[in-house]
């Protein structure tokens, strides 16, 4: 089985700027939504025809994103914009009259979680999504409504969830819940209550956390 983490934040406080040290020839990086990264990314290629050892491959279906999962051979997935495969679906199903759609919505994304979760023992894949505050002041993952709120508890698919925050000019993500989120990593993982905002050093700490090996 392999490890699931969500990075969870506002627009603007470094999820995708912390994937500016990870190794784009052992990361799978896919977009929900094609836009440039926010940090020297000559290196970060993507996936094309000619070019389908590329490392950024957009798109925005659950079955495709299922698909690529299953066939990479990288370490390393990174799921950018999570938060697009619900919303982008929907808004294509806006004129779907009923309910019926928010089950199937909502089915796509715990397909996506739970695919990922079935991975490789080796397999690292990092969930980045935006967040919303609920009525009662809780900060959780944004998704498309309480109709799939009511049905699926994303963040409880993943044993570890991380949340953006920035203090000071200096970016960092928080690693202890503040009783109105939805933060958790396993007890003695990370000895701060906030770290840099560096996803490859988040990535090394969970890799000697629980002793991974490569895959053969």
């Amino acid at each position: 089985m392999s490890t699931v983490t969500m990075i969870l934040g506002q627009s603007g406080t470094g999820k995708t700027t912390s994937l500016r040290n990870l190794d784009p020839t052992q990361t799978l990086l896919i977009q929900a939504i094609k836009k440039p990264l926010p940090f020297k990314s000559g290196n970060w290629k993507p996936v094309t025809k000619d070019n389908p050892a590329g490392s950024i491959f957009i798109c925005d279906s659950a079955a495709t994103i299922v698909g690529a999962m299953k066939r990479t051979k990288r370490p390393i997935i990174v799921i950018d914009d999570f938060q697009y495969v619900m919303a982008n679906e929907f808004m294509r199903r806006s004129a779907e009259k009923g309910f019926e759609k928010f089950t199937e919505i909502g089915r796509n994304a715990w397909d996506i979680l739970a695919e990922a979760a079935r991975l490789p023992d080796d397999v690292r894949v990092y969930v980045l999504s935006h967040v919303e505050t609920t009525d009662d002041g809780r900060t959780k993952i944004k998704t498309i409504g309480k109709m799939l709120d009511e049905k699926i508890t994303l963040e409880g698919m993943v044993s570890i969830v991380l949340k953006t925050v920035v203090q000071d000019g200096q970016y960092y993500f928080a690693t202890r819940n503040n009783g109105s989120d939805t933060v958790k990593t396993p007890m003695g993982m990370f000895d701060a209550d906030m770290v840099e905002n560096d996803l490859a050093a988040v990535d090394t700490a969970i890799y000697q956390y629980y002793g991974l090996t490569e895959a053969a």
